[in-house]
């Protein structure tokens, strides 16, 4: 069984079809059993939508949760062992989001599927891109 875990923007340019979506991240997507998808993205996306921050979205915004089941994907757990990993572990990076999706993977033990390279800094995990 294959499971990945895809970052906010990974997640919506797969159900986007954006070219940005690189080869291995979509082989990777489509060769998973399991796709996680955090509920922390949908609040990222919920975020950004409302502070204009990310007007493309603002259509798929309330539309998340069947656009994640239409794909067959499932929402990752976010347990309390994940929050508390991901503002205890020793790592610069601030960004809250970051630091939930990175704690994510690590504790799932699954790949990461991610173009942001700030994520190789911690070897926890691996990233697909």
């Amino acid at each position: 069984m294959t499971q990945v875990l895809l970052d906010t923007h990974a997640w919506v340019w797969s159900f986007t079809d954006d070219a940005q979506l690189s080869a291995p991240a979509r082989s990777a997507i489509e060769a998973a059993s399991v796709v996680y998808v955090s509920p922390i993205s949908f609040f990222e996306i919920g975020q950004k939508v409302r502070h204009g921050k990310w007007p493309e979205m603002a259509p798929f915004a309330s539309k998340l949760g069947a656009i994640l089941r239409n794909q067959g994907g499932i929402a990752a757990p976010l347990t309390p062992e994940i929050c508390l990993h991901a503002s205890l572990r020793i790592w610069e990076h601030r960004d809250p989001f970051d630091r939930l999706l990175a704690s994510t993977a690590e504790i799932l033990g699954i790949p990461f599927v991610t173009k942001d390279s700030v994520f190789g800094e911690l070897n926890a995990f691996r990233c697909v891109w």
